[in-house]
């Protein structure tokens, strides 16, 4: 089971919920609509590009500031970390 993003209120928070994403993926990734890593990059970007009209459908407010780079850097260390 995934743990809600919602749950995600801390950095240390964060690589527990990528850790639930994995063992969801390892459970039953023929589930997951985007279940390879590039459908799931490109439905990362065009979630990210549209975010604005999920959070106003569902009535949250976008958060106004986050640090942005940070999980850029994230997703770029993630290319090499070992």
């Amino acid at each position: 089971m995934t743990t809600s993003p919602e749950h995600v209120d801390s950095r240390e928070a964060l690589p527990a919920f990528v850790r639930s994403l994995q063992r969801s993926h390892a459970e039953d990734g023929s589930s997951w609509e985007n279940a390879d890593l590039p459908s799931f990059l490109e439905a990362l970007a065009a979630w990210m590009d549209d975010a604005d009209g999920w959070y106003s459908s569902t009535r949250r407010e976008l958060p106004a500031s986050g640090d942005w780079t940070f999980f850029a850097r994230a997703l770029r260390a993630a290319t090499i970390y070992e």
